[in-house]
């Protein structure tokens, strides 16, 4: 180790061609953290649910993390300077089995350097290189992940900055900007980005440092130094006065995983999971590039005072230009109430009667702890919600129910559990599996049934953990159609351990449905499939880094009350006829088809400025072609202009579900 050591010291006297070498300050393990180390590798060793040995094969692929967390654009380290640090490649469990992180630093301090000396070189050149920018020019610029390799000389590094700052600045061009506004942009988002580096402290490159390590284990096991855990304990989730938006870090961008039910984003439906944040500003005072910027700096931005506005430059999902917009939100407190469940009745004609079909809308699972500890008797909880919509739309003579779980990110396994004992008798609910092997049941204990019925749980791709419980322990039991799209697949569960210093989030534990089917990586698949934006290879466990497995163990005793499995194949066919015969089923088909051949076209960003007018141009007419074809087909008026397009008013999904539990109670009785 100390030869090594030698050898990385000599490291940082690899300048620029330029022959610039940047004044640093060099950053050093914090010895208080020595035991930590210790800590972390023994607490994976033995807690993790797979209780993996930390050795030369997890360093191996720590090393690939670490780099990659430092950086994740390949901007500032060479092929040369990535060849000679590989031969430290098997010492992150080492260095974290001795408590000594020593290469973790010297490995970062090469990168400091780096960073800075590209930055300051990089800024002293903004403006001449924004001036001399020739967007006729035809060239282009790589997006595509896989393809993004390590330059192989200053020059090859040189020619793709230039490209990314040619690219911003069209970007911004293209948004109006004058050109002294498009220098002053790009200039603040690299001082902003010197900055934090400035700012980086010993202590986040020892959390870097560990996460490479964790993050080989599975997505969801983290360190969280003690700055790091205040901020996860508040869940990150802007739940005070915010946005009500999930954020993380993906390579250089802030991304937004899911939005908060009943938040200030997803009522104002212009924020999608997927979107990507590139600058964040206050009303009134410039735009702040957040590119690079560290998470927690981000959240703090986009936090405020309720009431108060936030503007967002964005880079869409679903875009394929990578042309950025501006959205501004009211920041607002996400209140319990406003996570509730609702109902609504869906009306459906069929051989001149009207068929009401129940919805309950059910955002998340939770209860109000608060009111209980008081001794509150009329405290909020999904079940007690839930059973009270259910009554009064029994009232309402309903034909069937629907349980909308889409979007519904998961919350507390004891309402889950509750909740599912609204719709069978007592009886198991999930399995839970701990690492040594141990299989425990939780299930329902009452025997009362609240909705006994024909019913459908619908989800889509943001319906994850507890919500995947739920729909898993339906379907399982035959006491609901599930329609939608594949969940989420989040099917583990994690505890905090306290630490001598900050917190270890980690695995212990793995879901089972009654049927022995893990909810992990694969999650609940639907009955009947419903087109969907979301695109499963984006978003989801199986998108993240090193999930675990699905797996299956043995299966629990339950009864089954309908075989929907005997008529899956009838409601399919009845469901593709409809959905190819309605206007916004066939809007949103065409649409999907439409993201897909672009996404799959676009490896590469144009930087001529009349290709990429052309391919707004070109998506914003496709955009309203599809939205004019659908509203002539529901006799609406047409749009002149891409602006004007709203949300349909009426929610085809859930009208759609009703369709197919309309369908399963039509075959049914034709069958007895």
């Amino acid at each position: 180790m100390i030869y090594k050591r030698l050898l990385l010291s000599l490291l940082p006297s690899i300048a620029l061609a330029s022959g610039s070498v940047s004044a640093y300050e060099k950053l050093e393990p914090p010895h208080d953290y020595d035991r930590v180390a210790q800590e972390i590798v023994s607490t994976l060793e033995n807690v993790h649910y797979n209780k993996t040995m930390i050795d030369d094969e997890i360093s191996e692929q720590a090393f690939d993390n670490y780099l990659n967390a430092l950086d994740p654009s390949r901007s500032f380290l060479l092929q040369e300077d990535v060849n000679l640090l590989t031969q430290y490649r098997d010492d992150f469990d080492d260095a974290l089995r001795d408590g000594d992180s020593q290469v973790a630093y010297d490995i970062y301090n090469l990168y400091l350097e780096r960073a800075e000396a590209r930055l300051e070189k990089v800024l002293a050149e903004i403006p001449n290189m924004v001036k001399g920018f020739d967007f006729t020019q035809n060239e282009s610029l790589n997006i595509d992940p896989d393809k993004l390799a390590w330059a192989k000389s200053q020059e090859e590094l040189d020619d793709y900055w230039r490209k990314r700052i040619k690219n911003r600045a069209l970007t911004l061009k293209l948004n109006g900007e004058e050109e002294a506004d498009i220098i002053d942009a790009i200039e603040r988002r690299y001082k902003s980005q010197l900055k934090q580096i400035d700012q980086t402290n010993a202590v986040d490159v020892f959390q870097s440092f560990a996460n490479s390590v964790t993050a080989v284990l599975d997505p969801h096991t983290s360190y969280f130094a003690p700055r790091a855990s205040e901020a996860f304990n508040i869940n990150m989730s802007l739940s005070l006065e915010g946005i009500g938006a999930v954020l993380q870090m993906e390579d250089d961008y802030t991304k937004v995983v899911r939005l908060i039910p009943g938040g200030p984003a997803e009522a104002q439906n212009e924020l999608a999971p997927n979107d990507r944040i590139i600058a964040v500003g206050q009303e009134g005072k410039p735009m702040i590039d957040v590119v690079g910027m560290r998470l927690d700096d981000v959240v703090d931005m986009i936090r405020g005072e309720r009431g108060t506005n936030v503007i967002l430059e964005i880079i869409p999902a679903n875009s394929n230009t990578q042309n950025s917009k501006k959205i501004t939100i009211t920041r607002e407190k996400v209140k319990l109430e406003d996570q509730s469940a609702q109902k609504k009745i869906v009306e459906v004609e069929r051989g001149g009667k009207t068929f009401k079909v129940g919805v309950i809308e059910l955002p998340t699972f939770y209860s109000d702890f608060a009111a209980i500890q008081r001794g509150d008797r009329d405290y909020k909880s999904s079940t007690r919600d839930t059973k009270k919509l259910i009554e009064e739309l029994q009232k309402e003579d309903i034909t069937a129910l629907i349980l909308d779980l889409r979007n519904n990110g998961g919350g507390s396994l004891q309402e889950a559990n509750s909740l599912t004992g609204l719709f069978i008798p007592a009886g198991p609910v999930v399995q839970i599996r701990d690492a040594s092997g141990r299989v425990s049941i939780l299930g329902d204990q009452d025997r009362d049934i609240t909705y006994s019925g024909p019913m459908a749980v619908m989800v889509n791709r943001m319906s994850a953990s507890a919500s995947e419980i739920v729909a898993g322990a339906l379907k399982d039991y035959g006491r609901a159609i599930v329609v939608g799209d594949q969940t989420f697949g989040k099917g583990t569960v994690q505890v905090l351990q306290e630490l001598d210093k900050g917190q270890l989030k980690i695995t212990q534990a793995k879901f089972y449905r009654v049927s022995g089917e893990s909810t992990q990586h694969k999650g609940v698949m639907p009955d009947i499939n419903f087109p969907s934006l979301i695109n499963t290879d984006d978003v989801g466990e199986s998108a993240l880094e090193n999930p675990l497995p699905w797996d299956k163990i043995h299966d629990t005793r339950y009864p089954v009350y309908w075989d929907f499995d005997e008529y899956i194949e009838d409601l399919t066919h009845l469901h593709n006829k409809r959905i190819k015969q309605d206007a916004n089923f066939i809007a949103l088909e065409e649409q999907i088809d439409y993201v897909k051949k672009q996404s799959e076209h676009f490896k590469s960003i144009s930087l001529n400025e009349q290709a990429r007018e052309q391919q707004r141009e070109e998506s914003e007419k496709s955009e309203l072609d599809r939205e004019n074809k659908r509203r002539k087909a529901l006799n609406l008026p047409t749009l002149d202009n891409v602006e004007d397009i709203e949300s349909p008013e009426e929610d085809v999904y859930a009208h759609e579900a009703a369709e197919v539990i309309l369908d399963f109670i039509s075959l049914y009785q034709q069958s007895h």
